[in-house]
């Protein structure tokens, strides 16, 4: 008899196929021969292909929403500025391999399937908005407060994929910096420190 397989187990076996081949390679057979079972057992779990993908995708979006909002609560009660070098140091100093491997195929996957995009959207939205909320604290105008968030944003992820051959001192030196630029005077301020300079 065929051990039973709980649809969270699905979902796992799931997001490692995304992980390694894509979209393409999450398929009930290759999931069942992964995990050692017959088809069967996943279609006592799931309708059909499409279900395992919107769960996949369901588990996936809350898990990082739910991330972006643990991480801005370990940082409450600091000043705005250490909240902000919190939140970047979270993203590059626990960046996972296997964890930007599912970001990826995701991303990937979103520029064909609207259920996909939809997750990648409201993830966005929540690590931007907690983003945001830090820029406003640090005294920029709700407009710039989204600008900085998106450079921020932006910076953090890209720094995880295109300087992966840097050592944990020199990743942690550059998102230092790039935080401390991020985090410049608000564009007001600037200005009036120009006219004052005349």
């Amino acid at each position: 008899m065929t051990a039973e397989i709980d649809a969270p187990a699905w979902i796992e076996a799931g997001l490692k196929e995304l992980a390694s081949n894509g979209v393409g390679g999450v398929r009930v057979e290759v999931l069942a021969q992964r995990l050692g079972v017959t088809k069967g057992g996943f279609y006592r779990r799931f309708k059909d292909r499409r279900a395992l993908l919107n769960a996949i995708l369901d588990e996936w979006s809350r898990g990082r929403i739910s991330a972006i909002h643990r991480v801005r609560e370990q940082s409450e009660g600091q000043a705005p500025r250490e909240r902000l070098r919190s939140v970047a140091r979270h993203y590059t100093e626990r960046l996972s391999v296997h964890g930007m491997a599912i970001e990826l195929a995701i991303r990937q996957w979103a520029r064909s399937d609207s259920a996909a995009a939809t997750a990648c959207a409201s993830v966005d939205e929540a690590r931007l908005k907690v983003a945001g909320q830090l820029y406003r604290d640090l005294g920029f105008s709700p407009a710039e407060s989204r600008e900085r968030a998106i450079l921020f944003y932006s910076f953090l992820f890209g720094q995880g994929l295109l300087f992966v051959e840097h050592g944990p001192r020199k990743f942690a030196s550059i998102t230092d910096a790039g935080t401390g630029l991020l985090m410049g005077l608000p564009s007001e301020n600037r200005r009036q420190k120009g006219t004052r300079g005349r």
